[in-house]
């Protein structure tokens, strides 16, 4: 089983919100449907990176590195055609 740590973009690509979850598909439809809390107020949001981890612990810590200014750096940096196109 796998565990998915995602970054969304918002409309305009004004927001980043950075999440993880088992299974990519189901929460990728909830949040594009209005379900999620954070985002139900920015729609549409779409996909924009992912990363799969084989622990649930190791997702976790990931997103949670994600979320820092080191984090936002490092998707800046791998992101670069596309956040800056």
């Amino acid at each position: 089983m796998f565990f998915y740590i995602y970054v969304l973009e918002t409309k305009g690509g004004v927001q980043k919100y950075t999440g993880y979850t088992s299974n990519l598909k189901k929460r990728l439809e909830e949040h594009q449907k209005g379900f999620v809390f954070s985002t139900k107020s920015k729609l549409p949001v779409r996909l924009i990176y992912y990363e799969a981890c084989l622990s649930e612990t190791d997702a976790k810590r990931r997103e949670k590195y994600l979320k820092t200014t080191g984090g936002r750096r490092f998707l800046s940096k791998r992101l670069k055609e596309y956040l800056f196109a």
